[in-house]
């Protein structure tokens, strides 16, 4: 990237829950400890109002995404476990969805109208900070993302539905040489009655700068929108960096 000044957005993700996906283990529907590229693409194409039909659009978007995390307030890990059993009638008819249409899950019967057990995880009570970027200029641009994620389309939520933002995801724009400089001048949030002090811990593109082999990691946070399942894997750092002064 050299001397080269890029343009990121900056994302806040402030909820009581969290979950930033993972590799799925039957009825384990574990979370990252960080966002991945995956979720942040189907965030943006959420805001856009584009829809899961939208994939060669969606795929082109997760390809140019750079992106750079930290945790400003550590997280809980918490696990809640669901069942539901879909073959009740109420669970049979219609559901109120915001295209208003009915919205059912695919497959069989087993797995529209089955009972299903799963263990759900989630982050509770933690404040991250991202900074996001593109690789290009081709449309969308990264101003017309920061349009749609300050009026979004649809409702914007983290992760999975019942993930709702406790303030506005967007927080602003910076400009830096690359997605970690950015995020570490930005300030570190605080909510009232807890502020953390101290390192913060961070993922962040791997090869940025000098890095220690241990803190470079594979993660498998692409995903093929054609057939919906997480392929792929990219290099990523994982440290700490310290706050801005």
């Amino acid at each position: 990237m050299g001397e080269t000044m890029m343009e990121g957005l900056i994302l806040r993700f402030d909820a009581p829950l969290m979950s930033f996906g993972g590799v799925k283990v039957d009825q384990h529907n574990v979370t990252d400890r960080f966002p991945g590229l995956s979720m942040i693409a189907g965030l943006i194409a959420n805001a856009l109002g584009w829809v899961h039909a939208d994939i060669e659009k969606i795929q082109q978007l997760q390809d140019r995404l750079l992106l750079a995390s930290r945790w400003d307030i550590n997280p809980e890990l918490i696990v809640d476990y669901q069942t539901v059993d879909l073959d009740q009638p109420k669970m049979r008819e219609a559901g109120w969805t915001t295209r208003g249409t009915p919205e059912h899950r695919g497959g069989g019967d087993v797995a529209k109208f089955g009972t299903h057990l799963r263990y759900r995880h989630y982050l509770s009570n933690g404040v991250l900070t991202s900074v996001v970027a593109l690789r290009d200029n081709e449309p969308p641009d990264i101003f017309a993302i920061e349009k749609a994620l300050d009026q979004p389309t649809r409702p914007l939520f983290i992760g999975r539905k019942s993930c709702l933002p406790s303030s506005r995801i967007l927080v602003g724009r910076i400009s830096g040489e690359n997605v970690l400089d950015m995020l570490e001048r930005i300030p570190r949030a605080n909510r009232t009655g807890r502020t953390d002090h101290g390192a913060m811990s961070a993922r962040w593109p791997a090869g940025l700068r000098e890095e220690r082999p241990e803190q470079v990691r594979q993660v498998f946070d692409m995903r093929d929108w054609s057939s919906q399942l997480h392929t792929g894997s990219r290099s990523v750092t994982e440290g700490m960096i310290k706050e801005a002064t």
